[in-house]
């Protein structure tokens, strides 16, 4: 009678154990057991199961903590985001990691300033330039590369724009970068001219802005007849006959060509492949070009019917300006005879009367050629704009 009674025991002893978990709380035996085990013996039935459950000892408060007293807590490490990226907690070196997030929080901290400061937004792109260099270094991320790239040249941007802004009249057509990227081209001039005559330097002078890039530029019959009147197609073959330039049509027809078809201009000094005398950026180019192109074709100066040799000295004393539209910078009172004479292709004494037409069209305010052979003058208020900012 006995036997039956230890089985039922056994199995509620082994519901509780699996079962621990709930403390002291008993499992309940199987229906059939129980039964069992009430008719036959319920003070060994009862005692199976009390006998099986084992109680769990009480938790220690604090345990945990004593265990880790030796260790400090782990402080989580600061996270950023800069450019529309997130900066890695892990990224290593930890000060690079540290720089791209503050100077992210500097983007958006400038980003709420109530006036624009372009000398701090350049520091800050220079910033993020070496950052993001170092970033794509140990990251090998060629984006990143491309990222700091782009940040150098916002930089220099931002600095043209400061330097226009600050030292040029309003509306000026260059910075100080560029009018000096001007000089460089226009203190070439004699060296790339074939020939020395004022339209061949004329001529020379804006095929060489137009193919500045890549040795190749286009122009139309229209650009042509501007700057050299009547006297193109003779320019023209010369300058082919020279070997200075090539083009896939003869002369007359480039006269003809229309905007929408123009002629494909070639210099070969220019083209990327040899040594070249200068190089200018795209923007750059695109401005200097169109600077030259507003100085020649300036409205007076064609109703005037100015010759080449004009138009030349008023790109020379433009350029050679100041903001204020004095010519040359102050300390040296004016410009150089013998050099603006050699730019446009002309003896000495023949300026004065060049000087006399500038004065006519008010492309000039004031002018004098002295005996110490310099060009004194100002430039007038209507053209300030195009001043080369000395």
């Amino acid at each position: 009678a006995g036997g039956p009674a230890t089985s039922p025991g056994t199995a509620g002893g082994t519901a509780a154990a699996l079962f621990s978990d709930h403390g002291n709380s008993p499992a309940p035996a199987p229906a059939g057991a129980s039964s069992v085990a009430g008719a036959s013996s319920p003070s060994g039935g009862s005692s199976g199961a009390s006998s099986s459950v084992a109680p769990r000892p009480a938790p220690v408060p604090g345990a945990r903590a004593a265990a880790s007293a030796g260790r400090e807590p782990r402080r989580p490490r600061r996270w950023g985001k800069i450019a529309q990226r997130i900066v890695p907690y892990n990224l290593e070196p930890d000060a690079l990691r540290l720089e791209l997030i503050e100077l992210g929080d500097a983007y958006r901290a400038y980003q709420r300033r109530p006036e624009p400061d372009l000398v701090l937004l350049a520091e800050l792109h220079d910033r993020k330039a070496r950052a993001f260099a170092q970033w794509a270094d140990v990251s090998g991320d060629a984006s990143l590369r491309e990222d700091a790239d782009r940040a150098t040249k916002a930089a220099v941007t931002c600095r043209e724009m400061h330097d226009n802004r600050a030292g040029g009249p309003a509306g000026a057509l260059l910075t100080r970068t560029q009018a000096e990227h001007a000089r460089t081209v226009l203190g070439l001039l004699g060296a790339l001219a074939p020939h020395h005559e004022p339209p061949v330097h004329l001529a020379v002078l804006m095929l060489t802005l137009r193919a500045a890039r890549a040795g190749i530029g286009n122009v139309t019959g229209q650009d042509l007849g501007g700057w050299l009147q009547g006297d193109a197609e003779r320019v023209l073959d010369a300058l082919v006959a020279a070997g200075w330039m090539r083009m896939p049509c003869t002369a007359s027809e480039a006269l003809e060509a229309r905007p929408e078809d123009p002629t494909a201009v070639t210099v070969p000094t220019l083209l990327p492949d040899g040594p070249r005398p200068f190089v200018l950026g795209k923007v750059t180019r695109a401005r200097i070009s169109g600077w030259a192109q507003k100085v020649v074709n300036d409205r007076k100066l064609r109703k005037k019917k100015s010759p080449p040799a004009t138009r030349l000295l008023a790109l020379h004393t433009a350029a050679h300006s100041r903001p204020d539209g004095g010519l040359g910078p102050a300390e040296d009172d004016g410009l150089d005879l013998a050099e603006a004479a050699a730019f446009c292709a002309l003896p000495p004494e023949e300026v004065a009367k060049h000087v006399e037409r500038l004065l006519s069209a008010d492309w000039l305010a004031e002018a004098a050629v002295t005996e110490d052979g310099r060009l004194r003058g100002r430039l007038s208020d209507r053209v300030l704009h195009l001043s080369g900012l000395l």
